[in-house]
């Protein structure tokens, strides 16, 4: 007959391996690293709820540049990303940090300025001779200047352009914030910068910039949704981050998406991709 001592032990390490009496509780609360720009635009305050509603989880949104929120799923620190910077994307991906990698939906950057255009690109559609003129006339250029999938796309930009852009301090001003922030600052200072149009739209009102440059196929905005490797980050909600990716590339969610926007704007701010062919 087992001994008092040894049930105890038994209870003990049963107790152990089910993990602190909260265990439950924490993997019902699912930690997704995302861009700004789909705060921002508000995508996910009209996405969350549902998922929510519907799986009895929590979503805890932590919005940042796409390289921190890459940089998160990296170190284990969320249990989900939804990020728009392709090539870092697809160099964690085939170093197996990340397990699966799907496309969910894309949207256009954009350049804008102020309305007096003193570089002259207003009506332009190539981005690459746009950034020539603004660095040509030393005309002011917000950049976030916080390692985002825009602030990478901005610096893709200036490499095409063979230009390098200058010290902080000059006509170039990095903010090191998030998409609403830098069109804050250069509607201020009356300088050109490069945005998701979703976001632009969400603060067209708020801000003195109008469209300058767009319909270059450089300027394509594609987001993912990327499940992290458990082997790299054993504490992750493994199951809670695979149910949320699985929500955002659903057909439901994917007419949301199509949807979001129109009543407001009379368009959709993000194009669902869910299925189709991934070249990025």
């Amino acid at each position: 007959m087992q001994s008092s001592r040894a049930r105890t032990t038994a209870l003990a390490l049963l107790l152990a391996a089910a993990g602190p009496a909260g265990g439950s509780a924490q993997r019902k609360e699912i930690i997704l690293a995302t861009t700004t720009s789909t705060r921002d635009a508000g995508l996910l305050d009209s996405l969350l709820p549902v998922f929510e509603r519907q799986t009895g989880y929590h979503v805890k949104v932590i919005a940042v540049g796409s390289g921190q929120a890459l940089e998160m799923g990296r170190r284990g620190d969320a249990d989900l990303v939804l990020s728009h910077a392709p090539e870092a994307e697809r160099t964690l991906t085939d170093s197996a940090y990340f397990v699966r990698r799907r496309l969910v939906m894309h949207n256009e950057f954009l350049i804008v300025g102020p309305s007096e255009d003193p570089a002259g690109v207003r009506g332009l559609n190539d981005a690459v001779t746009a950034f020539e003129r603004i660095a040509g006339h030393q005309a002011w250029f917000v950049s976030r200047g916080d390692k985002s999938g825009t602030h990478q796309r901005e610096l893709s930009l200036w490499q095409r352009a063979h230009i390098t852009p200058p010290p902080p301090g000059s006509w170039y001003v990095e903010v090191g914030q998030g998409m609403g922030a830098t069109l804050q600052l250069a509607s201020e200072k009356s300088a050109y910068t490069l945005t998701d149009d979703a976001t632009y739209l969400t603060w067209r009102d708020k801000i003195a910039l109008a469209p300058m440059v767009e319909g270059d196929s450089l300027l394509n905005n594609v987001y993912h949704v990327l499940e992290l490797n458990s082997r790299n980050a054993p504490r992750i909600n493994v199951q809670g981050g695979r149910a949320l990716a699985d929500f955002f590339v659903a057909p439901e969610t994917q007419r949301l998406i199509e949807r979001f926007g129109k009543a407001r704007f009379g368009r959709s701010l993000f194009v669902p991709d869910a299925g189709k062919p991934d070249r990025w």
